[in-house]
């Protein structure tokens, strides 16, 4: 028999953040009476309890993405037509505990807390995913009381070590795309590699991650955040408001090798410098200089000369999420807390736009993720993590 969707006391209705189209914060509608989902075969209804942030909530509500027309208003349609449809309920990277289950799932799923692999992949090719596209973009996500998820995307995670914010803050927007980029530039244990916008999600990510496969980070950031990060396991942390001279800062961190692979973040005028780090003494390399690249904070577009990259052997490698074998092996590093949380508040969901406001307009003390709540939930789950309770 099917379990009823409705079996542990689903309301009819949930609270639920609404973004109605591309534009400001004025954008981002609260809502009480939208219609709860109700999960469909293979799928489980997940009660929300956090969800992070991410910078690509803001990209999509602002319509960043670019186009011929660069001054075109758009979300990205990689699978090669829109997905992207209004009103949709933004929030990729939830935390929550399963309260129903769809045709052909166990019941036994439901009361398990875990984390969502946050793609939509459009095939059950474990190895790749060519055309991305996640919740909270081309499906309702987090920033609501309840998802409806497939199950398999689910991912139970029981460790009693993480509370359900931190598990959101470590969450697969962030991690699994800091995975592919390493995995893309095949790097390797002992490796150099330097990490850009090292104080976000990615960045940190990126910096436990680089620690966990044995290769050495070295960080890029505000120097207000060197401790922090070095606690967290950069080997050095790079000044990124000084980038005079900047390879020579590298060689006096790295005792004058080269770094390995590049992790961009930020891209812009800062691309050349990054790459100069990498082929200032090919002799002393063993392997080709790898840039992979999953942001552009510093500028959309970067002039390079075509001959650095050919006569250097530079290898380039864009990100953009990862696969379904990514998801599973972060979640068995999370499983086992061989990765930790770095959580820097919460908010209620009511409050979205002061969070909104706040990522934007972020202090010189931000490091890591913010996370959602719904008002429901705050008390249990988000009340200890208001901001300047973590920080």
């Amino acid at each position: 028999m099917t379990p009823d969707p409705h079996s542990e006391n689903v309301p009819d209705t949930m609270a639920a953040m609404l973004l109605t189209g591309h534009g400001g914060i004025d954008k981002l509608v609260y809502r009480q009476d939208v219609p709860t989902p109700k999960p469909a075969r293979g799928e489980v209804l997940v009660k929300v309890t956090a969800t992070a942030k991410n910078n690509t909530d803001r990209k999509a509500r602002e319509g960043l993405y670019p186009t011929e027309d660069k001054g075109d208003v758009t979300s990205f349609q990689i699978g090669g037509s829109p997905t992207l449809t209004f009103p949709r309920i933004q929030g990729a990277d939830v935390a929550g505990r399963v309260v129903a289950v769809g045709e052909g799932v166990d019941a036994e799923r439901i009361g398990q807390r875990g984390l969502l692999d946050f793609n939509l992949y459009a095939d059950e090719r474990r190895d790749i995913n060519l055309t991305p596209d996640y919740y909270g973009h081309g499906a309702d996500g987090g920033f609501a009381e309840y998802i409806a998820v497939p199950s398999d995307q689910f991912h139970a995670v029981g460790n009693p070590e993480f509370a359900d914010a931190q598990l959101a803050a470590m969450g697969m927007c962030s991690y699994q795309t800091a995975l592919h980029m390493l995995n893309s530039a095949s790097v390797k244990a002992g490796e150099r590699v330097l990490v850009t916008g090292a104080s976000g999600g990615v960045g940190t990510a990126l910096i436990q991650l680089c620690r966990i496969m044995g290769a050495i980070p070295y960080a890029l950031s505000q120097q207000d955040k060197s401790d922090a990060l070095l606690k967290l396991g950069a080997e050095a942390v790079l000044d990124r408001s000084n980038m005079q001279n900047f390879t020579d800062k590298v060689r006096a961190v790295t005792q004058d090798h080269p770094i390995d692979a590049v992790m961009d973040l930020v891209g812009g005028e800062m691309t050349n410098c990054f790459i100069d780090t990498m082929i200032f003494d090919m002799k002393r390399r063993t392997s080709y200089p790898r840039l992979s690249i999953a942001g552009a904070s510093g500028g959309n577009v970067s002039e390079i000369m075509w001959t650095r990259i050919y006569l250097y052997q530079v290898q380039i490698f864009g990100v953009s999420h990862g696969t379904r074998e990514e998801a599973e092996q972060l979640v068995e590093w999370i499983r086992s807390s061989q990765l930790k949380p770095v959580l820097h508040a919460a908010f209620k969901l009511s409050d979205l736009h002061e969070a909104e406001t706040y990522f934007v307009n972020r202090s010189s003390n931000y490091l890591g993720k913010i996370v959602i709540v719904p008002d429901s939930q705050w008390q249990e789950h988000g009340a200890p993590y208001a901001l300047g309770k973590t920080s």
